[in-house]
């Protein structure tokens, strides 16, 4: 006789284990959750619960679009910002000249480059070619902020200057011969321009429509070092809106299903207009805020491994790659943490090499652990020799904006080694400080911030050099040299709780 029932023989399950098996798979009749409490009637769900579950399923679906569209929100406020500016087709290229100042909103920017950039439009022009300038950092990045090519010193050409042709997504038939090509999966790409000759060099770019190449016409330069304007995508409901403007404009094939999922779950879906109602609207604005919030945590405080240099000191590019992956998984923290703060998707950034490219390190904390306050003095010390073959820098930002900090005192919040105003001690090493006023004498060490608003900053190396990769040179913490509260300051994560 066959004992399968009682689970004795042919691994069936014992009337216990059928027990256990049903409760695994059955959900209770009252669910707390922190949407609010989700009742059921053996498994049913109730009519109020319905209506709970979606509205949370419609949060949590616009929190994490919010957290995975930051890349391309950002590139269509960078557009939007760029065209406010004067940069309003390929054929003009916007440059800041001398060099980026705070006058406007950014994702931190260095002070210390001249930029030149401009957005390709190639559903108007079709294929387009870049004549990138010799000793030249060019990158272009899709529209969803995916690294398409560098030109220039890190591309093909290797600092000789090149021809680049860059076909559009539905482009069918022959490429011409005599290009570094490359097919972008948007229509629409951002043209970032750096050249080692600065502003003279930048004027020797040339974009232009393949089909004028026998005689492709002068572009039109603009210099909107001054102008006012911003490029940093929203933090509210207008969010959604920037992201639903890139979605129509792109084809579907440019986003892999699941992101388009998640994206059509709340509504934007390329062909349909982007509409919520009144409900949907009130949703959607509370998950810009969350999503806002979550990803100022994974920006200034990333719990990944990876994120921590040493000390207070973070990575501003976990993992070392610039699609974010690691052991073939995607570090959405990762890409959040870089895209919530700055600009520019290149392996030459994401993965530095000895001697090339550039290295980044930032903190929020001082000596203490305590979050670095505009009301308070800093110093930071420099050791001697910093690694660096060309020069490094400082830059500081504003914490809301993620862009440079607006003082009273300069349009440059910045030091560093490359300006020859630095006054370095007798050993080679440097003293900076950072508060509301210079310390007597060390003005030009200096750089200014303000009571009541937190700061953060950029230390880059251009041209890194081995004591960084290896640790035997590394950065000192933030020392607050003044040591009384301040209105501006902050609580420290391990103070006790205040009376």
């Amino acid at each position: 006789m066959s004992e399968t029932r009682t689970g004795v023989a042919g691994g069936g399950l014992s009337p216990d284990q059928l027990r256990e098996a049903i409760a695994s798979v059955s959900s209770p009749d009252t669910v707390e959750s922190p949407f609010g409490r989700l009742e059921f009637f053996d498994g049913v769900p109730r009519p109020d619960t319905v209506t709970t579950a979606y509205d949370a399923l419609d949060l949590m679906r616009g929190v994490e679009v919010f957290l995975t569209a930051v890349p391309g929100a950002s590139l269509a406020a960078m557009r939007r910002g760029l065209r406010a500016a004067g940069v309003t087709s390929p054929h003009v290229i916007g440059l800041t000249d001398p060099r980026a100042n705070s006058n406007s909103v950014n994702l931190t920017p260095n002070t210390e480059t001249t930029y030149g950039t401009t957005f390709l439009d190639l559903r108007e022009w079709g294929p387009t070619v870049i004549e990138a300038p010799p000793e030249s950092l060019c990158v272009v990045d899709d529209f969803w902020f995916r690294y398409v090519a560098d030109m220039g010193i890190a591309g093909p050409d290797h600092g000789q200057g090149g021809k680049y042709l860059f076909l559009p997504p539905d482009h069918h038939g022959d490429v011409a011969d005599g290009y570094f090509t490359f097919r972008s999966p948007t229509f629409t790409n951002w043209v970032v321009l750096r050249a080692l000759g600065g502003v003279p060099a930048m004027r020797q770019t040339r974009i232009y429509p393949l089909s004028q190449a026998a005689a492709p016409e002068h572009n039109r330069f603009i210099d909107i070092a001054d102008e006012i304007f911003s490029t940093v995508h929203a933090n509210d409901f207008t969010f959604f809106e920037e992201v639903a403007e890139l979605v129509q404009e792109e084809p579907t094939e440019a986003l892999d299903a699941e992101r388009a999922g998640q994206l059509a779950a709340i509504g934007i879906v390329k062909g349909q207009p982007f509409a919520p109602d009144d409900r949907m609207r009130a949703i959607l604005s509370r998950a810009a805020l969350i999503g806002a919030g979550l990803s100022r945590v994974v920006a200034y405080a990333p719990r990944d491994p990876d994120a921590a240099l040493y000390g207070s000191w973070k990575n501003a590019f976990v993992g070392g790659s610039h699609e974010f992956l690691r052991a073939g998984a995607r570090l959405l923290d990762a890409r959040t943490q870089f895209h919530y703060l700055a600009t520019v998707v290149t392996p030459a950034m994401a993965h530095a090499q000895v001697g090339a490219g550039s290295a980044y390190a930032y903190t929020i904390h001082d000596s203490d652990g305590e979050l670095l306050d505009g009301a308070r003095t800093y110093r930071l010390h420099v050791d001697p020799h910093p690694p660096a073959k060309n020069f490094w820098s400082v830059d500081v930002y504003d914490t809301q904006t993620r862009s440079l900090l607006q003082v009273p005192s300069t349009i440059w919040p910045a030091l560093a080694s490359s300006t020859g105003t630095l006054q370095a001690n007798d050993d080679g090493s440097y003293d900076l400080y950072f508060g509301p006023t210079p310390p007597d004498g060390m003005e030009s060490n200096w750089v200014e911030t303000i009571p009541g608003k937190s700061w953060f900053q950029l230390f880059r190396l251009y041209g890194p050099l081995q004591p960084w990769f290896d640790q035997t040179w590394r950065l000192n913490e933030f020392e607050r040299l003044d040591q009384g509260a301040s209105e501006g300051s902050y609580p420290h994560p391990n103070d006790p709780p205040g009376p």
